[in-house]
């Protein structure tokens, strides 16, 4: 049963506050939070009246750790948790803006050149997650990586031509890999296959919005073919795989992608063939939706949109989450979404 939320014209009374290294903010105006559901980093900024902070702390301060919460109907609910990147202090308008990431900025940041190629990919994000003070979600995998290569000789993962430096990069190539995602979520590092489960499906209905968008790619609802070219450098061998949807719009020419991957045997070619036609077809129809603000949605839940009255009435998979607070506009929030089929990008 889809989960419906408070509408428009419930009676709500939503509150912020900021925490700077366990200290209460003072004068906390707005906040914008920015929440995707994987591969990425979430982003937040903070504005704060100038007047009511120590603007000489913050401006002398080399790592500053934020927590945003907001307030609705009672409990608190922490949104962002991640360190501040810069600091503005803007005299004349009295305000001081903080922006920021979550904690994938800590992965981001470090470079590695380490070998890894007889460790499992789900071994070496609990490794990482280690050495960040995260606690690690995993979901095990088996395959070390030293298999990812077609080769005779083992090869690191990261090397110096490599396109991976840094230890995010890293666990995004690992999940790419092997079907999985991989995000930040407050001090937890998770490694799991891609939308293996959602955490809820939403109901999302006209009446219910702020503001509503449908789109469709005509071009996505016609015929769509996907070719993988690849070449084996131990097999000196080449191969060419295919996968196709019939969109059913009529007619014509199927639209082709054609991804040129090195050393790829014909069954993972196929795969990723598969793969890259599920992401296409997902971007068929999308919604973007405004709604009133509210604490439990997360990118990696679904949402079922009724009452429109067209095609577009059926469950799609959140991409992205946007949340607005402020005494001027209230709590709002908008949200992207594509067709719920398929795997993730």
């Amino acid at each position: 049963m889809p989960v419906q939320w408070a509408t428009a014209s419930a009676l709500r009374a939503p509150a912020l506050r900021v925490f700077a290294n366990g200290t209460l903010v003072g004068g906390a105006l707005s906040a914008d939070i920015s929440t995707v559901g994987y591969h990425s980093a979430d982003r937040f900024r903070v504005a704060a009246a100038l007047a009511a902070v120590d603007a000489a702390w913050f401006a002398a301060q080399s790592n500053v750790m934020i927590d945003v919460q907001i307030g609705l109907d009672g409990g608190w609910v922490t949104l962002a948790h991640g360190l501040v990147d810069s600091v503005s202090i803007d005299p004349i308008e009295g305000l001081l803006h903080l922006d920021g990431r979550d904690l994938t900025a800590s992965l981001i940041a470090a470079r590695t050149s380490e070998t890894f190629a007889n460790r499992t990919a789900s071994e070496i994000v609990q490794l990482l997650a280690g050495r960040h003070n995260l606690t690690a979600s995993v979901t095990p995998t088996s395959r070390p990586v030293g298999r990812y290569y077609d080769s005779e000789h083992d090869r690191s993962t990261l090397h110096q031509f490599a396109r991976v430096t840094t230890e995010w990069d890293l666990l995004v190539f690992l999940a790419l890999q092997e079907g999985y995602v991989v995000y930040v979520e407050g001090t937890n590092l998770h490694f799991h296959p891609a939308f293996a489960t959602a955490s809820a499906n939403w109901l999302l209905r006209p009446v219910d919005c702020v503001a509503l968008r449908l789109d469709r790619a005509l071009t996505l609802a016609a015929d769509v073919e996907v070719v993988v070219r690849s070449w084996s450098s131990r097999q000196q061998a080449g191969c060419v795989q295919s996968a196709t949807a019939n969109g059913g719009a009529g007619g014509g020419t199927a639209q082709q992608y054609v991804f040129v991957r090195p050393n790829l045997t014909p069954d993972q070619a196929l795969q990723f063939a598969q793969s890259m036609l599920a992401d296409l077809t997902q971007h068929e129809r999308t919604v973007s939706a405004t709604i009133p603000g509210e604490l439990a949605m997360t990118p990696r839940d679904m949402v079922t949109l009724q009452g429109s009255g067209t095609a577009f009435d059926q469950s799609y998979r959140i991409m992205r989450i946007d949340r607005s607070i402020s005494a001027q506009h209230g709590f709002v929030q908008h949200l992207q979404a594509k067709s719920a089929t398929g795997s993730p990008d």
